[in-house]
């Protein structure tokens, strides 16, 4: 599981901010919790509130870079740099990122810390460390790159073979590097399970037709899904009983055609007559909650992290809060998987408790995150959502 993050000049952030999933025990979240295999209590859910471009996008990109990072940074092709965009006023500067995250099996019981530093053209500095006590970090392996350009690798149980260590790209992720090597704590680290609708440079904005299409090729190639995703769809009170699929002919070209599979909502009246819409005419907030659904039943299944940007587009408040259930119970969440997600639906601050939420403002061109439980006085049974919209917890629009 994850137990934080934190970053510095990156995109509208200039000073250190950090993301924090840790719990005390005496923290009550009515279920988003689980203890870690590290015995930690770790929230499940966090909510990101703030104004129109404060930076509540930017707070939860680190996640997408380092994920790519991490396990598609080998892919780059020599000397293109790093897709990367520090803060304006840091562009000579270097960006840091450190997160901190439960250790895979074997390790059972151990905290693994990842640091990196680096510029858009390389890297500067990226290591693995493993906690063997409290406060005291041994490292995996520790990479530098030297004034001459050379790289510096030291290793403490990493596996991979020095001679191949050395000749890291500059742009390239050490871990990256290593899985192609098959070095098994690096293969372990790129099949990390993460969802997202943002990439290196923002949002990802598709037509809504074809994120569906994509979300029901996938859907009819995957057994698992077609067994809950109508079940929960149904739930949700969507006016679906079920869901079918065709796979018909579909014209590519002046001649040419494909087979494609093609969803189509069952719908029942009183008297239990089948009435079939083509999925492509069921409401926006149908099909937002089917290509949701898509992305976070896989990672809610094995766990992992979700970062997912306006998560409340298209959905009604309620249909909201039952996606969000579905993080709250150890029977539809076995494993743990987390969710961070910003929204503007201040009804989240009803559900979630001040442990689970973070706000984000920007004062000039500098932006700036705050966990609700750090701001003294604010108590468990104030109503959040009021006193939020009033301006008392700040991050709201200045109009």
């Amino acid at each position: 599981m994850l137990h934080s993050y934190s970053f510095s000049n990156f995109r509208s952030f200039r000073d250190r901010a950090e993301v924090s999933f840790e719990l005390t025990e005496k923290d009550s979240v009515h279920g988003w919790d689980q203890v870690s295999r590290s015995k930690h209590r770790l929230t499940t859910a966090i909510a990101v509130l703030g104004s129109n471009a404060s930076g509540k996008t930017s707070l939860l990109q680190p996640l997408a870079f380092l994920n790519w990072f991490v396990k598609y940074s080998f892919n780059l092709k020599p000397d293109s740099g790093l897709p990367m965009t520090p803060h304006f006023s840091g562009e000579a500067s270097a960006t840091d990122f450190e997160i901190i995250v439960d250790a895979p099996e074997p390790e059972r019981g151990t905290l693994l810390r990842y640091r990196l530093s680096a510029t858009t053209k390389w890297v500067l500095a990226e290591s693995l460390e493993r906690r063997v006590r409290r406060s005291q970090w041994n490292y995996v392996f520790d990479r530098r790159r030297a004034l001459d350009g050379s790289q510096h690798v030291l290793q403490d149980g990493f596996g991979l073979d020095q001679s191949n260590a050395e000749k890291v790209r500059p742009e390239v992720s050490l871990i990256s590097w290593a899985a192609q090597f098959a070095v098994p704590l690096a293969k372990t680290l790129t099949n990390f399970g993460f969802a997202s609708n943002m990439f290196m440079g923002g949002r990802w904005w598709q037509p809504e037709d074809r994120t569906v299409d994509q979300c029901v090729q996938y859907y009819a190639e995957t057994p698992a899904l077609q067994e809950r995703l109508p079940e929960l769809l149904a739930r949700f009170d969507l006016g679906l009983s079920e869901l079918e699929l065709r796979e018909m002919e579909n014209p590519v070209g002046a001649s040419q055609t494909q087979k494609r599979w093609f969803a189509y909502g069952v719908h029942r009246d009183g008297e239990g007559v089948k009435h079939m819409l083509p999925f492509m005419h069921e409401s926006s907030g149908t099909k937002a909650a089917f290509a949701l659904l898509i992305r976070f039943l896989p990672i809610l299944e094995t766990g992992g992290v979700i970062a997912w940007d306006e998560l409340d587009s298209d959905l009604h408040p309620h249909l909201l809060e039952a996606i969000l259930d579905l993080f709250a119970s150890p029977k539809t969440n076995p494993h743990g998987a987390q969710i961070i997600f910003t929204c503007h639906s201040v009804e989240v601050m009803k559900w979630l408790q001040k442990s689970q939420i973070v706000l984000v403002d920007k004062e000039g061109l500098n932006s700036a995150a705050w966990r609700l439980d750090s701001i003294e006085g604010v108590r468990s049974d104030e109503n959040r959502a009021a006193k939020y919209l009033a301006g008392a917890y700040g991050a709201v629009p200045r109009l």
